[in-house]
């Protein structure tokens, strides 16, 4: 079997067995209290697979970084580490009850540009690349955040937030890595598919 197959079967096989944790861990979560905080934990931590738009801007953004490095160096982590900062910065600032304009249709936006930059292969210099990324992560964080603002253990969540986020650009890295010198059709298709994702999202906003 190709092993760009092998990584995907294995992120998907991942996905799955993290789910099925959420619903053992929330298995007599009240009978439990004192597993509060690990419940909270797992459901942070699942939170961004069970959003669709949230997962593959958060793959794309790993995968466009490999795919457009032109080396293995500090260029392959600028996007996904400027991504996990402003993702908690939005954030921080839904759990205060300061709402960014906009917020929906500019992550549907980030659904559409993200998808295209993989379909095309778009090269950017690190620090443009990482704003980008940045900007995108502040409304996603926010989306987050509001929706955590009366939650007690929101920082338990955000936590498991983070590190699902973290190893979704993970993921995103390896596969376009793998990627980048086997296949053009694949991450091509890959990015067309998320980007018509984000246009169906737009859609249903307008």
């Amino acid at each position: 079997m190709p092993m760009h197959r092998r990584i995907i079967q294995a992120a998907l096989l991942l996905a799955a067995g993290t789910a099925s944790s959420l619903a053992l861990a929330h298995t007599g979560t009240d009978a439990h209290a004192h597993l509060s905080s690990v419940s909270n934990f797992v459901a942070g931590l699942v939170h961004p697979l069970t959003g669709l738009d949230h997962m593959a801007v958060m793959v794309c953004v790993g995968l466009w970084s490999a795919m457009s490095a032109r080396r293995l160096g500090p260029e392959l982590v600028w996007g996904p580490l400027a991504f996990a900062n402003l993702l908690l910065v939005g954030a921080a600032l839904g759990l205060q009850g300061v709402e960014v304009m906009a917020v929906e249709p500019m992550i549907a936006a980030s659904v559409v540009i993200m998808g295209l930059l993989v379909a095309a292969r778009t090269q950017l210099p690190g620090a443009t690349g990482a704003m980008l990324c940045g900007v995108f992560a502040l409304f996603h964080g926010q989306a987050h955040g509001l929706e955590l603002a009366n939650n007690a253990n929101a920082f338990q969540t955000l936590a498991g937030m983070l590190l699902a986020t973290v190893a979704l650009h993970g993921t995103g890295i390896a596969i376009g890595w793998t990627l980048r010198n086997r296949s053009v059709w694949v991450p091509r298709t890959l990015g067309a598919s998320v980007a018509a994702l984000g246009g169906a999202l737009l859609l249903q906003l307008s």
